[in-house]
């Protein structure tokens, strides 16, 4: 006979405790808004999970002006601009002088950790090792959620439920409350698989350039991107089924310095190589992002390639979006933000699939492509990189538009 679930009520039920679920659950609590997070995976693996982050100066905003930690000012790495590199010839954007912008580099897992300790240090309920194993009720006025806890020496067979007026599915590109609702009617997934993949290094080096550089070249893409002063990050464009174990070191640098060589001699810095990895990418959207009084953010409703540096960005817009109507929610009882949730977060989701599609297509060189489209990219490159009006739209893009 199946245990009788142990039940908390809650106002908002978050299922996902990455940044977008834990940032959510910080502006919810600053405006009394009791909230319940559950995370199916442990704090140290997500702190200790390496990924890449640029920030937009709105996100940064988020952290630092709602009380989270001021940390991502003092170690996050702000940048003016970066560095567009085709035929072996660099060209700078300004971002400062082009739209007074700038963007930071503040790695996600460093935002994680940011936002874990603020949601500790405010007696957050936030439950790490929880797996959700049932979504219930998506058709009524209160959405549940099963989970189990599957932390080392819980009781296998306890089965614990949340009760909520509001689910959000804040649990990534893989999410589970989005496949719940599957194909439900009304519903439509937009994708596109991309023929190419990045391979992704961590190295102990000194920075090779003050900015990033997005390299266009015969031999495909490359990004040389930063971490620390002593710890960087690359990437360059590879099959997606490459295997790690088929690079040495050696192989991985004579590769990224062919397709950022050039006549001014531009060399990377070089060191050991202690992180190796294929990052495979895609264009998905989820229309509409809620079904019921369960709404999707960040990568459980939407994935960008990470060519436009959007993926975390948008999921921060989103949860603004989201807050904006649950505090309108709660403090009036005006459904009116909820129920245009979907379609005022979708025009800057939709927004952000073009600039990140555009940036792809235009920096990558596809295996099957014909010297005619691989023309066509350099002459796109270099109508942006020649006209003032095509850096502001690049510039204005990247570094993000005004949340809504």
């Amino acid at each position: 006979m199946a245990e009788t679930p142990r039940v908390t009520r809650t106002k908002v039920g978050i299922v996902g405790g990455g940044p977008a679920g834990l940032l959510l659950s910080h502006l919810l609590a600053k405006q009394g808004i009791d909230n319940v997070v559950v995370e199916k995976r442990d704090h140290e693996t997500i702190a200790n999970t390496h990924r890449a982050g640029i920030l937009e100066q709105q996100a940064v905003r988020m952290l630092t002006d709602t009380g989270v930690d001021g940390r991502v000012l003092t170690v996050g790495d702000e940048h003016e601009g970066i560095d567009l590199r085709f035929k072996g010839e660099s060209h700078l954007l300004h971002f400062p002088e082009l739209v007074d912008a700038t963007v930071t580099l503040y790695a996600q897992n460093e935002v994680f950790v940011d936002l874990a300790a603020a949601r500790k240090r405010d007696g957050g309920d936030v439950r790490f090792e929880a797996e959700v194993t049932e979504v219930l009720d998506l058709e009524t006025d209160t959405p549940k959620f099963r989970y189990r806890d599957i932390s080392a020496g819980a009781n296998p067979d306890e089965v614990f439920e949340v009760h909520c007026d509001i689910l959000v599915g804040a649990d990534g590109s893989r999410s589970f409350c989005r496949r719940a609702v599957g194909s439900a009617q009304g519903h439509q997934d937009f994708k596109i698989e991309y023929p190419f993949a990045w391979f992704g290094i961590l190295t102990e080096a000194p920075k090779s350039s003050p900015e990033l550089i997005y390299a266009n070249s015969p031999e495909g893409f490359a990004l040389i991107s930063q971490r620390s002063e002593t710890v960087q990050r690359m990437y360059f464009q590879c099959a997606p089924d490459e295997n790690v174990d088929d690079w040495s070191d050696d192989r991985i640098w004579s590769e990224l310095q062919k397709r950022v060589d050039g006549p001014d001699g531009f060399q990377l810095k070089t060191g050991p190589i202690f992180d190796k990895t294929v990052l495979n990418f895609r264009s998905f959207v989820r229309e509409p992002m809620r079904h019921g009084n369960m709404f999707l953010a960040g990568d459980a409703a939407h994935t960008v390639p990470p060519t436009g540096a959007k993926g975390l960005n948008l999921a921060f817009a989103d949860v603004q979006v989201l807050f904006n109507a649950l505090e309108s929610f709660y403090s009036s009882g005006s459904r009116d933000l909820l129920e245009a949730y979907s379609d005022t977060a979708l025009k800057r989701v939709w927004k952000a699939q073009n600039f990140s599609y555009w940036m792809t297509s235009m920096l990558h060189t596809r295996a099957d492509a014909n010297p005619f489209e691989t023309k066509r990219a350099l002459g796109e490159l270099e109508t942006v990189t020649s006209s003032r009006y095509g850096q502001q739209y690049l510039a204005e893009s990247y570094t993000g538009w005004p949340h809504a």
